[in-house]
């Protein structure tokens, strides 16, 4: 056999390899197989993973692009939206089976799942099919992505940002979800993630930052700053986020039961706790507690207990809230403005600070108590979990904040990571998509012009018109 192989054109051998890999998957399955399909259980994680779709789009499409200016509202919704377009077909080809195929060496999975071969209707360990398992699995990875555009939006050139999309879920999120969801090094060592803080949240949180500072601040930054466009769109977007957010945590218990209950109301306790907190820091230290405060304040509790929810107390989750909204809260006003780092939605200050707090909280407040299968954190006697919990978060840093740059250094070989000067003061929204979210221009009576789109957007960053004659078809 080996000698007829060896006669083979190279070609036809890795056919051959190729087709062997894709077949593994349908031995491996029917070795796990066994658990039966529970409906409930089924019922509970399609909902959430629903639920989380929704939380890209339309919830952080509407988060981000309200707190945005006008020109900028289609681009930036235009980065979620893309994202789960992306990711998907990534997942499915290959990013799935990096995350979650066998266990390699306990640092990548195997071709096991290679184009989603051998992700049926069937039950694995769990008790729900496989295939709703790996497409709430995409959810997770999609909207990872989509939190990193907040850090860059108003400047990043789309064509850099769909190889971005692609590279990073394969070489950064893929992996790091294995290492910690799928029975890599960090599973081994009993690093607790519930629902994504080191994964998702620091990931995003620490590759925003890095990418903010390797494509530069907007023009104008810090002197110049474009409000809020739209409130409400913003508000809107923070509650889908919160309602998504329950499928998210809840979700990841992958069963209709009590853990579901538990990460449940932890999540609320926590979000609640946060955005009061926020709001109550706004009204002592700048005298008005406002609708961007609140809301900013719960997603910040929101993320600090997605490491947390299937682990601690409903006490704890208020605890986790209140220390997300202190810590938060700093490096929003405070840190950002000190550093000088153009992170424009503050992805690392909400996401990045938050997730390095839940992580670490996670380790102080875990008990077996509400999950046998965790383990107790400091609180409960077991110091060692925390110095696990420091581990995961040093290395998602690290991890996040190398591959990020390695990846936007690569990219920048073959075009530019930013929009030119021009395409900036114009809004990403004509200059890159052609579109505006807010069209003004009676058809019968006047037509878009670039040149009138140039004059009012140089005179909002810039506060003076510009010397340029205008003039209007």
């Amino acid at each position: 056999m080996s000698s007829v192989l060896k006669k083979l054109p190279f070609g036809v051998k890795l056919g051959v390899l190729l087709s062997t890999l894709l077949l593994l998957p349908l031995t491996a399955f029917a070795a796990e197989g066994g658990a039966t399909i529970d409906t409930g259980d089924t019922a509970w994680v399609l909902a959430s993973a629903v639920l989380v779709l929704l939380m890209t789009v339309p919830g952080l499409a509407l988060f981000y692009g309200g707190l945005m200016g006008k020109r900028n509202v289609l681009s930036t919704t235009m980065h979620s939206l893309s994202s789960i377009l992306i990711v998907t077909v990534v997942w499915v080809l290959w990013g799935y089976t990096l995350a979650f195929g066998t266990d390699v060496a306990g640092i990548i999975g195997g071709l096991d799942f290679l184009g989603f071969n051998g992700v049926g209707m069937d039950a694995t360990t769990l008790t729900v099919p496989h295939i709703i398992f790996a497409m709430f699995q995409i959810m997770f990875a999609a909207l990872t992505v989509a939190l990193i555009s907040g850090g860059i939006a108003g400047r990043v050139n789309f064509g850099a940002w769909v190889p971005f999309t692609i590279l990073w879920t394969t070489f950064i999120y893929a992996p790091f979800a294995h290492w910690v969801w799928g029975g890599g090094w960090l599973a081994q060592m009993g690093e607790l993630d519930f629902a994504g803080g080191t994964v998702v949240h620091i990931l995003s949180g620490v590759s925003a930052l890095v990418a903010a500072l390797v494509i530069g601040p907007r023009l104008g930054y810090p002197k110049k700053s474009l409000p809020p466009h739209n409130v409400v769109y913003f508000l809107a977007g923070a509650a889908l986020l919160w309602i998504g957010w329950m499928g998210f945590n809840a979700g990841s218990a992958l069963s209709a039961g009590a853990l579901a209950a538990q990460a449940f109301a932890t999540t609320q306790a926590a979000a609640a706790a946060a955005g009061f907190t926020w709001f109550v820091l706004e009204w002592i230290l700048r005298k008005k507690p406002t609708i961007v405060g609140a809301a900013t304040g719960l997603i910040a509790g929101l993320v600090g207990i997605t490491p947390a929810a299937g682990f601690v107390t409903v006490p704890a989750a208020l605890v986790i809230g209140f220390g997300a909204a202190l810590i938060c809260y700093f490096g929003v006003n405070f840190m950002k403005a000190k550093l000088k780092y153009d992170d424009t939605l503050d992805v690392f200050g909400v996401h990045g600070l938050g997730g390095i707090w839940g992580a670490i909280a996670t380790g102080i407040f875990a008990t077996t108590s509400i999950n046998p299968a965790g383990k107790d954190g400091l609180l409960y006697g077991n110091p060692e979990q925390l110095v696990t919990q420091l581990i995961g978060v040093g290395t998602a840093i690290a991890f996040a904040a190398i591959g990020t740059f390695v990846i936007l250094k690569a990219i920048s070989l073959f075009t530019s990571l930013r929009v030119s000067k021009e395409e900036e003061i114009n809004g990403l929204d004509f200059s890159q998509h052609g579109e505006l979210a807010y069209n003004t221009f009676e058809p019968t009576t006047s037509d878009l012009s670039a040149a009138s789109l140039e004059e009012e957007a140089h005179l909002a960053i810039t506060g003076k018109p510009s010397t340029k004659e205008v003039v209007n078809p």
